[in-house]
């Protein structure tokens, strides 16, 4: 089963393998947000894509404005990359309404396996460490694959905003 590990360069043919699937729709929780599919398929560039996503977490690293601390880990089973997850430290506006604490995506191939619940029920303990107590989870209206996730690991739902579904979970 998999497992959530932080990012490595040791996994990049298959991160890019997964990236490709999503065909360019956006990856909730996978980071780099500023790099391009073309410029991660140099090793050098991407050893930079990893050491910028583990730096992420910490408080002296630079950020984006509207951007927190945030923990980015991969749902990997043995040598394949299934999709990412992030951990956002705290909520600013935009997390509070719309973006959540954690968010996470799971590449094409490898959805409706139950990966999703796991990693979402693996990064609770992970929050828990960073000091927070209950977690908001979000998911777009129509997404019915990540809403049953969510309320699978005690999702409790609050209200929706801007088409997102609001959900608290405690994490302890």
């Amino acid at each position: 089963m998999a497992t959530l590990l932080t990012p490595n360069v040791f996994f990049q043919s298959s991160w890019l393998e997964a990236a490709v699937e999503f065909g360019g729709a956006h990856r909730d929780g996978g980071g780099g947000e500023d790099w391009s599919l073309e410029d991660l398929r140099d090793p050098l560039d991407f050893g930079r894509f990893v050491d910028e996503l583990v730096a992420a977490a910490l408080p002296e690293s630079p950020r984006k404005p509207g951007y927190v601390k945030c923990t980015y880990l991969w749902i990997v089973e043995g040598d394949v990359v299934l999709g990412s997850l992030a951990i956002r430290h705290e909520l600013n506006d935009f997390g509070l309404n719309e973006g959540g604490h954690i968010g996470y995506s799971v590449r094409p191939s490898a959805r409706r396996r139950g990966h999703a619940s796991k990693a979402l029920n693996d990064a609770l303990p992970v929050a828990r460490e960073l000091g927070i107590s209950r977690v908001l989870v979000t998911c777009d209206e129509d997404n019915a694959g990540s809403r049953a996730t969510i309320e699978k690991n005690s999702g409790l739902y609050e209200d929706s905003r801007n088409g997102k579904r609001r959900y608290w979970i405690n994490t302890h």
